[in-house]
């Protein structure tokens, strides 16, 4: 068996399927063996999702009326309490406490016996303006370069593959699949003893030519009221959860560990503290392929952080869309103040029928990346950003950086 991580990049080269004419690359001609790869999710009601949410519903309230307005938050949450913080210049007024407990209320924290509720939680806000210095490099008229630059330095990808519909990898769009579920079932009160708070995990067992193959192992953490007993949940998740969301890739084979200590009553921020920007991971590829290490919930656009990492996805997506290649990961790193790209780097992982050099000509090209460029093109400047906060922010439809409208222009560029 072997275990794949962020940076196996030449071993992905020797597994990935080929393109069109290319031949699969292999070492010495040998076949490689079955591989697994494993991601994971967490549901609304897990400690950080908390502050990832009511970090980008402080950011919508701040666009929607001020979409100029700068915006920086980051939130923490213990037993009973959450603390706001961040660097926030508005013209617009935000209610932080009342957005903490109406987030709280809609993922479903309504009894102190949860050790959170969104009636009695104290709530601490510790909000300062922007750095006046970084202003400058985002602003026209006070830059050095007379243009909008990057809200910071920093490097961002994307990555698209051909496993699914949505061009994502398949093990992160199952374990979305699972947490989405296990919050359904627990509004409709279809298994009306769930918490708010769980995790899914999901291996996929992989053939030596990257094609995923089948389920191998899903594990599944589901928060529950007392007095309900381990195999009465794990027949319910396993019957109400997992085989809706998995079933076509479940075999006889197939494991599932679900509440494997055997009881999980206490969670949410009662069990753990959260904190935004801690599930970098579950927000983008699930760890295939590589992360520039900045976290999206709570940043305006202006940050190259999210808005970087959300062109990188809708370049990558769009190459493979067009046939370019079955995988593919774009890099774009930025200068704080600066308008343009430092570098744009993209790979196949030898699944192309073009030269990467070529595609990065094509990107810069076919795709403003300049700081102002990625805000019009995308229409950033929304309150469109709490329904990212949970369950992913690639693979799904309803945001703007998931359209494949540019495969035209690529094929006008490369033929």
């Amino acid at each position: 068996m072997i275990l794949l991580g962020n940076s196996s990049t030449a071993l992905f080269r020797l597994l990935l399927p080929a393109t069109n004419n290319q031949k699969p690359v292999t070492s010495n001609q040998q076949t490689m063996p079955n591989y697994f790869f494993t991601s994971e999710s967490v549901t609304e009601g897990h400690p950080d999702k908390i502050c990832d949410q009511i970090s980008d519903a402080v950011l919508d309230a701040v666009l929607k009326d001020d979409p100029q307005g700068a915006c920086c938050c980051e939130v923490f949450t213990t037993t009973g309490l959450v603390v706001v913080g961040g660097e926030i210049t508005t013209s617009t007024y935000v209610d932080v406490t009342k957005i903490v407990r109406d987030t709280l209320m809609k993922i479903g924290y309504t009894d102190p016996a949860f050790g959170i509720d969104y009636q009695s939680c104290a709530v601490v806000s510790a909000i300062d303006e922007q750095s006046p210095d970084i202003a400058r490099g985002e602003r026209n008229d006070l830059s050095l370069h007379k243009a909008q630059g990057a809200g910071d330095q920093g490097m961002m990808f994307g990555y698209a593959c051909d496993e699914t519909p949505e061009l994502m990898p398949l093990p992160i769009m199952l374990a979305h699949g699972l947490t989405r579920k296990l919050a359904d079932v627990r509004h409709s009160r279809q298994i009306e003893y769930l918490r708010p708070d769980g995790k899914a995990q999901v291996t996929i067992e992989y053939s030596e030519l990257g094609k995923p193959l089948r389920v191998d192992t899903v594990v599944v953490a589901a928060q529950h009221h007392e007095g309900i007993s381990h195999d009465h949940i794990k027949k319910d998740i396993i019957e109400q959860v997992i085989r809706p969301i998995c079933g076509e890739f479940l075999d006889e084979k197939t494991r599932f560990l679900v509440n494997e200590t055997g009881k999980f009553v206490v969670g949410g921020p009662h069990g753990d503290t959260g904190l935004t920007g801690r599930k970098i991971i579950v927000d983008t590829y699930g760890g295939m392929g590589r992360h520039g290490g900045g976290a999206f919930s709570g940043k305006h656009p202006n940050k190259q952080d999210r808005s970087g990492a959300y062109m990188a996805r809708y370049i990558a997506k769009n190459i493979v869309a067009a046939g370019y290649s079955n995988r593919c990961e774009v890099q774009l790193s930025y200068a704080i103040g600066f308008p343009e790209p430092v570098s744009v780097f993209v790979d196949t992982f030898g699944t192309g029928n073009v030269d990467h050099k070529k595609l990065e000509l094509a990107i810069r090209e076919c795709f403003d990346l300049t700081p102002a460029g990625i805000i019009i093109e995308l229409d950033l400047l929304r309150p469109i950003y709490s329904a990212t906060s949970t369950y992913g922010h690639f693979g799904r439809a309803e945001f703007p950086w998931e359209q494949m409208n540019r495969v035209g222009d690529l094929r006008k560029v490369l033929g």
